[in-house]
């Protein structure tokens, strides 16, 4: 089976590169790609693409992220084409070539004034221009129909690309005292576990060298379990970057603030914890506990 998967250098799109690999060969595209060049804001180039790869999954690890940026007037046309209208579209030329296709979502997509984890028939309620766009590219794909899986993540960190993982790590080499938001709560999530059990919910859906007739389309949480505040985590990864030497013990002191302390141009869901019970009970996949999550890709730091 060939797959088209969509990115290349981003921190999930790198690990897709390797598990994906063990299903079929992977063609992974950008807009830097020298043969095949892709521009999700672009529609043309998707049609290319897919024509060219002839893929019996396309997977769609790109997005617009720039959660505060996405809120000016002049980026909200490339945040919709990007993450509502592109969707679609694959969505569409899949149908088309009868491939399948795997879609990444976001805890965003919640208002987030729960207390308990959501699952995916919660209500959904996006505060800002990112979750939003998000939110239509989901409803896209279900429209269309098709042979398809949306996996909604949250919190995604790794060990290459920009997250928050690695901002802590450079930020507590360069200041003496960081203060990180207390009251947002939701569950870092490891890229490399995202793509892991990416890679276990294809296999478990193909025979032989192609998808099941009954593939389960639908929506999907898949994040970490466990749950705890941007300060927990920033402290948590102080402490196992110090237990491993990849910081020294004076490093950065870490003070509580709260969200009111730091505005942002977009809010931030105060609770995106994601419940992971349909993962777990249609393919037996479930990721381990954050913390446990997080000592893993810090030992691999220093491998």
């Amino acid at each position: 089976m060939k797959i088209l998967l969509l990115g290349r250098e981003g921190q999930l799109a790198w690990e897709l590169r390797r598990t994906l690999a063990c299903l079929g060969e992977v063609v992974a595209l950008d807009r830097r790609s020298e043969t095949l060049m892709v521009d999700m804001a672009d529609p043309d180039t998707l049609v290319k693409a897919v024509k060219a790869v002839n893929p019996g999954l396309i997977v769609n690890a790109t997005a617009y992220t720039a959660v505060d940026r996405a809120e000016q007037e002049a980026e909200q046309e490339q945040a919709r084409k990007i993450n509502a209208e592109a969707p679609g579209i694959l969505a569409e030329l899949a149908l088309k070539t009868g491939a399948a296709q795997i879609h990444y979502s976001t805890d965003y997509v919640f208002y987030g004034d729960g207390t308990a984890p959501y699952d995916e028939e919660h209500a959904t309620g996006p505060q800002g221009v990112y979750g939003s766009t998000k939110l239509a590219g989901e409803q896209a794909i279900r429209e269309v129909g098709g042979r398809y899986y949306i996996f909604r993540t949250a919190w995604v960190y790794g060990a290459r690309g920009q997250n928050f993982l690695l901002t802590m790590l450079r930020l507590m080499r360069e200041r003496e005292r960081l203060g990180i938001v207390s009251d947002q709560i939701g569950a870092p999530t490891w890229s490399r576990l995202i793509a892991e059990a990416t890679a276990l919910v294809v296999a478990r859906s193909m025979n032989g060298g192609s998808f099941k007739a009954d593939v389960k389309s639908g929506v999907y949480h898949l994040s970490c379990a466990g749950q705890t505040s941007w300060f927990d985590f920033a402290t948590a990864i102080r402490d196992v970057a110090v237990n491993n030497n990849i910081l020294p013990p004076e490093c950065a002191s870490i003070e509580a603030i709260a969200t009111g302390d730091y505005p942002t141009p977009a809010r931030r869901p105060a609770y995106s914890v994601l419940s992971n019970e349909k993962l777990a009970r249609e393919f037996g996949v479930r990721l381990p506990d954050w913390k446990d999550a997080l000592e893993l890709c810090m030992a691999s730091l220093v491998r």
